[in-house]
C-alpha cells in the first residue's frame, strides 16, 4: 500500500492569496482558478461559496492572471473575475483528481492501485496575520488510475476521459486533447474519503536549516517519520507529491475522521 501527498488549492501564484483558516478549526478549500474559460466546469469564482461565511472565492481576490505562469499580459478583475471557472481539482464531492506535473506528480500516481490512497494538502493563512503553513485538508482512497498521453490514439484517449466524466481536466479536454498537450493522471476514488470539516493537519514547518541563510518551508519530521516519507523531499516551497510506505489503514488511523472533528485529530506523533 501507498499514500501519495498532493499540493492542491489556490495560492499566491494562481489566486494572489491563500485561503483562510480560522482560530476554530474551520477553514477553506478553494480550487485553482481554470487557466482557460474553455472547460465545461459551471463553477467559478463568484460561485464557489465559502464555508465559514456568505461571501464567495472572488471576494479574497480582486484580480487573477489565468493564463500558464509566465503569461502576465492577460489579468482578469471586475465582473469577468466573477465568472471566471475554477479548476475544480481535486473535486472532493465525486472523488476525483487529474494532474499533469511532471515534478515528481505523473509518476508517482500512475503507480498507485486500488486500496492506496492520495492525501491532498493547501496552504491556508489564519486571518489574524500569522504565518501561512501547508495543511493536510483530506483525501480519498483510490478505486480506479488512467493516464491519457497524447501518443495514444484519439478513441482511445476520448474513451478514458469519458471514464472520469467529473475530472478537471476531462472537462477542459477538446476532442480528446488533454490542455497543454501533456501526459495526464486521472485518478477517481471512493469512500473513504472527503474533504475534512475542519483541523486540518499542518505538514509545514518555517525555519533555518543548517547551512543555509534564510527560512524556508520544509515537511516537519514527525509527519516524515509518522508517515514512512520516501520521495519528494524535506522542502515544502512548491508542493512537492510525496511518496509515503505508510499503509492506508495507518494514514486512515492517524488523521482521524473526515467529519467533527477535534484538535486531536490535527495531531500527528512521529513512530
Amino acid at each position: 500500500m501507498t499514500v501519495v501527498l498532493a499540493g492542491v488549492g489556490a495560492d499566491s501564484t494562481n489566486l494572489g492569496a491563500l485561503a483562510p483558516l480560522y482560530d476554530d478549526g474551520c477553514f477553506e478549500y478553494v480550487p485553482i482558478p481554470e487557466k482557460t474559460r474553455a472547460t465545461d466546469e459551471t463553477a467559478t469564482l463568484g460561485s464557489w461559496e465559502l464555508r465559514a461565511s456568505e461571501e464567495t472565492a472572488a471576494s479574497l481576490t480582486s484580480r487573477i492572471t489565468p493564463q500558464p505562469i509566465g503569461d502576465t499580459d492577460r489579468t482578469v478583475s471586475g465582473d469577468e473575475l466573477e465568472s471566471w471557472p475554477l479548476h475544480r481539482d481535486p473535486n472532493f464531492a465525486a472523488l476525483t483528481y487529474g494532474e499533469h506535473r511532471t515534478s515528481g506528480y505523473v509518476s508517482r500516481l500512475r503507480a498507485l492501485e486500488p486500496g492506496d490512497i492520495v492525501g491532498f494538502y493547501a496552504g491556508l493563512r489564519r486571518p489574524n496575520g500569522d504565518r501561512a503553513h501547508r495543511y493536510l485538508i483530506g483525501y480519498m482512497t483510490v478505486d480506479r488510475v488512467d493516464v491519457v498521453t497524447p501518443e495514444m490514439d484519439r478513441d482511445e484517449r476520448e474513451a478514458i476521459l469519458e471514464a472520469h466524466p467529473e475530472n478537471a481536466h476531462t472537462k477542459r479536454a477538446s476532442d480528446g486533447e488533454c490542455y497543454l498537450g501533456k501526459p495526464v493522471v486521472l485518478v477517481d476514488g471512493r469512500e473513504p474519503g472527503g474533504l475534512f470539516d475542519r483541523h486540518p493537519i499542518q505538514l509545514s514547518t518555517y525555519c533555518v536549516k543548517p547551512g543555509n541563510e534564510r527560512a524556508q518551508y520544509y515537511l516537519r519530521e514527525s509527519v516524515a517519520s509518522a508517515w514512512d516519507v520516501r520521495a519528494g523531499g524535506e522542502n515544502m516551497m512548491y508542493k512537492p507529491a510525496y511518496r509515503c510506505a505508510v499503509s492506508s489503514d495507518a494514514f486512515r488511523q492517524q488523521v482521524g475522521r473526515l467529519r467533527e472533528r477535534t484538535a486531536d485529530d490535527a495531531v500527528v506523533e512521529a513512530r
